[in-house]
């Protein structure tokens, strides 16, 4: 869940608005010229698609071959300009598949090892660090966050004392989204893109608004609430997180190709690149976002990883690699989420981990992410089957048919044996 899957993330219209000015809770929602751009998750259809250039198909796999007309659908129809995805079998077995063009403009197809940014994907590790420093007994996930972090959280009804390290990992601290104060879109957005943020910067244009509701009330996807689980790993390590991401979940699995980039604006090695459509003179420019300074998003959606990278991180956490079994049983209680662009129905929410019913039955654990450019979705069954799925973003508006073309390539993916 989920630029704004949430951008990262969510829509940035005015509090209590929807993107049309309608009264109603903010929904998170991705990437658009005219409503948003979405960080993690969300439902898109293309605007002006005749002006961006079909790229190159790439030959239909045997295996699988509509996992391969999916993304082509997302690639032609959908007008992404272009889709990466690994599919792992629940009995070994590895399928790379692509789509589209790495850069608009060139018949370059997406490079097959690709890096591209994770957004909201991140909130997973995250939540792992957390849930291991528990299982060390370091961190309790009923006390308060206010106990780690004293007098952060205050002002404005706001009050650390009553939010608790649980209600922050499922998103149930009724904590305001500071991702709504953020120019994230536009021509403001282009001029200031390697801007630096300090998490404690991001979190004060959080508190400058009331709470949602009261601590444990009810469900809703806040960064905020990560950008305090960011700050609590580095309270009780004394580490920057990103430091004990490497120490804790990469380098035990080997994720090579994973980093945490701080003020990086590069994506290392091979790539494809994202876009931001931008208005001039009534009319529309696309801008080469994929070189940003990711500080803006922090712990709540920073990362940059790759498919095969991704697969083995969800493998990894779910077979038991990083967590021991009780803490894993938390982290996979989930609470009904509330439907977004991005989620399934009766998709529901743990401790950094999505919950989402598949069409051949059973459910699959993961999560979403969006961030300038790239959209990235990343479900893994119990009996191992799994998806890593990756998008480029350019003209881009929330529809119910891209919503339904996106889980119709992750329930293909994880149901077509």
């Amino acid at each position: 869940m989920q630029l704004p899957s949430r951008w990262l993330h969510r829509n940035p219209v005015p509090r209590g608005t929807s993107p049309t000015g309608s009264p109603r809770r903010r929904r998170l929602a991705w990437a658009a010229p005219a409503v948003a751009l979405a960080l993690v998750g969300g439902a898109l259809a293309p605007a002006g698609r005749a002006s961006q250039p079909a790229g190159p198909r790439v030959a239909a796999h045997h295996g699988h071959p509509r996992v391969q007309h999916a993304l082509d659908v997302l690639t032609g129809q959908d007008g992404f300009p272009g889709a990466l995805v690994e599919v792992r079998g629940a009995h070994g077995g590895r399928w790379t598949g692509r789509s589209g063009v790495a850069e608009l403009g060139s018949r370059r197809p997406v490079p097959l090892r690709g890096r591209f940014r994770i957004g909201s994907v991140t909130k997973t590790f995250v939540a792992t660090v957390v849930l291991q420093l528990a299982a060390e007994h370091r961190v309790r996930l009923d006390a308060p966050i206010g106990r780690y972090l004293p007098g952060l959280v205050a002002g404005n009804g706001n009050d650390g004392r009553t939010v608790t390290v649980r209600e922050l990992l499922q998103h149930t601290s009724g904590l305001p989204d500071y991702v709504d104060d953020l120019p994230l879109m536009g021509e403001q957005f282009v001029q200031d893109r390697f801007r630096h943020y300090r998490p404690r910067q991001l979190l004060a244009l959080a508190l400058a608004h009331p709470p949602l509701f009261a601590p444990g009330a009810r469900w809703s996807y806040s960064n905020t609430n990560y950008l305090l689980a960011g700050l609590l790993i580095e309270r009780v390590t004394g580490h920057p997180y990103g430091v004990e991401i490497g120490r804790r979940i990469l380098r035990p699995l080997g994720l090579r190709h994973t980093v945490v980039p701080g003020d990086s604006a590069e994506i290392p090695g091979p790539h494809a690149h994202g876009y931001l459509p931008v208005d001039q003179g009534g009319g529309e420019r696309l801008v080469d976002i994929t070189r940003i300074n990711p500080s803006w998003s922090w712990a709540a959606g920073e990362m940059v990883s790759t498919t095969s990278d991704i697969d083995r991180f969800f493998a990894g956490l779910l077979g038991g690699r990083l967590l021991p079994p009780a803490q894993l049983a938390e982290m996979t209680r989930a609470v009904p989420a509330e439907q977004d662009w991005d989620q399934y129905p009766g998709a529901s929410y743990g401790l950094g981990l999505e919950r989402l019913p598949l069409s051949c039955g059973g459910t699959a654990w993961g999560h979403g992410g969006d961030i300038h450019g790239f959209a990235t979705r990343a479900w893994t069954t119990p009996d191992g089957r799994q998806v890593a799925l990756s998008l480029t973003l350019a003209r881009i508006v929330p529809t119910p048919t891209i919503l339904r073309d996106i889980r119709s390539a992750i329930d293909v993916a994880l149901c077509d044996h």
